[in-house]
């Protein structure tokens, strides 16, 4: 099963909206199958594995990272690919809870009188489908929110110079990072303030994640980076309802119309907008603003810190906005789950505490 989950991980960021799941097949002690999502989506994990396998499948072990799906959609359902198969036994990480499987594969398994084990690794295939299950669940993406500072907590100079205050290893391993995401999302401050293209690089040839920038107003500068390349790599821009996008639509940019609280796009209804459509796992890259209102919402699920041992000082720019907190018990509450040196900085992991 560990290595199962090893393999569904490679499908992170690049099977949206499927979840990236991991399929081992053994017999005897030996591997006949090995799979894992494709990009996009399809094949999935236990097609491509009992593909490997072939007609040697018949009477082997299934290692699944999550329950096969029991409902016919752009490709028949799972569960009946291993009836099909004659395998013997089943074993499956977690459960599904998407309505159109929800227990129904594990069922369609038994009833043919095949063994079928759950549980096996759950905790950790959990975290792995933190994304898939996330939407399915909570009807939002798992967010992960990337901060890049000083060790005082500024992200920007007094002049509003940000480029670069970590150093080129973080920087590669924010690549690495989006990379593992559907998407990538900023606020219209940071594509002002920095121009940024929001893409993998440096990681071979891979789905780009979508780019997604909030924008009240539909007010951005059409020569942005991010809107020169939206033929190549998608970019959706959340606005406000009655936002005039119509050049923006010409340039190939997807319109995400959202509610506005307090004139500013609605976290909770952009999140949910973009799971609508799709997305599982979103990256938050953008601004000081965009960070507070998504704390603020209780929307952060993951935070990921880039320290730099500089200081910067009390009239450079904050990391965060105003969050209202006025008692330490009120307080954003996150776990650390890693830290690491990543060349001269520090990068640390923490978890929502819960």
């Amino acid at each position: 099963m560990r290595l199962a989950l090893t393999l569904g991980r490679r499908g992170l960021g690049q099977v949206w909206p499927n979840p990236a799941v991991g399929c081992v097949i053994v017999k005897d002690g030996r591997i006949l199958g090995r799979g894992w999502t494709a990009v996009g989506g399809r094949p999935h994990a236990e097609t491509q594995a009992l593909a490997q396998a072939g007609p040697a499948a018949k009477g082997a072990t299934v290692y699944v990272t999550l329950e096969p799906c029991a409902h016919t959609g752009q490709t028949p359902p799972c569960a009946q690919a291993l009836i099909n198969a004659d395998v013997a036994r089943v074993v499956v990480a977690c459960d599904d809870p998407d309505p159109r499987v929800n227990g129904g594969g594990i069922a369609m398994l038994r009833a043919s009188g095949m063994a079928v084990t759950t549980g096996v690794e759950e905790s950790t295939a959990r975290a792995d489908h933190a994304g898939f299950l996330s939407r399915i669940t909570r009807n939002r993406p798992f967010v992960t929110l990337k901060l890049a500072t000083s060790l005082d907590g500024r992200i920007a100079t007094q002049t509003g110079e940000s480029q670069w205050i970590t150093g080129p290893d973080a920087r590669r391993a924010v690549h690495a990072l989006r990379a593992t995401h559907d998407a990538v999302m900023v606020g219209a401050g940071t594509v002002r303030a920095d121009n940024p293209q929001l893409t993998v690089r440096g990681m071979g040839q891979r789905r780009q994640p979508v780019r997604v920038v909030l924008s009240t107003g539909a007010d951005l500068p059409m020569d942005a980076s991010l809107f020169q390349t939206a033929d190549a790599v998608p970019v959706w821009m959340c606005h406000g309802a009655d936002a005039d996008v119509s050049r923006y639509l010409s340039q190939g940019i997807d319109s995400v119309p959202c509610a506005l609280t307090a004139g500013q796009v609605d976290m909770v209804a952009a999140l949910k907008a973009l799971a609508d459509s799709g997305i599982t796992r979103l990256f938050c890259e953008g601004g000081s603003a965009v960070a507070g209102s998504l704390l603020r919402s209780g929307l952060v699920d993951r935070l990921e810190l880039f320290q730099a041992g500089k200081l910067i000082g009390g009239d450079g720019l904050a990391a965060l906005g105003s969050l209202g907190v006025s008692a330490l018990s009120d307080a954003h509450a996150f776990v650390r789950v890693a830290d690491r040196a990543v060349g001269a900085d520090l990068w640390t992991s923490w978890d929502r505490a819960t």
